[in-house]
């Protein structure tokens, strides 16, 4: 049985960051695999360079990709799960084309859904997560 204060809790993720070495290749990447513009944020005098994927404010989680020292891009470590919309196969059709190479196709995982995963540009695992 879960602990109550942990039930409560809405996603257990609530905003991610993806490192980047280029970030106006990254954005190119991104923004083709998913179809949508990454929307570049000003950080003010920070010296790093933010782009937001595409999300609804206060529901739901959200994140973005960063260009600044300090921050590598990895194979290792964590995945994030980006959301593969309705078939994350059309997503991931376009991970090859945009400079991107697909490390694990498209895989049932029971009543979950379907997951992949791919190496974007930078040298990140990332992953899809969709139920169809």
């Amino acid at each position: 049985m879960f602990n109550k204060k942990y039930t409560q809790m809405k996603n257990a993720v609530n905003w991610f960051e993806i490192p980047v070495t280029d970030y106006n290749r990254a954005k190119q990447f991104y923004s083709t695999v998913f179809g949508q513009d990454i929307q570049d944020h000003d950080m003010g005098d920070k010296p790093m360079k933010y782009g937001i994927f595409p999300y609804e404010i206060g529901n739901g989680v959200g994140g973005a990709i960063v260009e600044m020292e300090g921050m590598n891009p990895s194979a290792d470590g964590s995945t994030v799960y980006l959301n593969g919309g309705e078939d994350l196969s059309i997503s991931l059709a376009k991970v090859e084309r945009a400079g991107g190479s697909i490390i694990m196709p498209k895989m049932e995982i029971g009543e979950n859904g379907f997951i992949a995963q791919f190496m974007d540009t930078e040298g990140n695992r990332v992953a899809l997560h969709s139920m169809t």
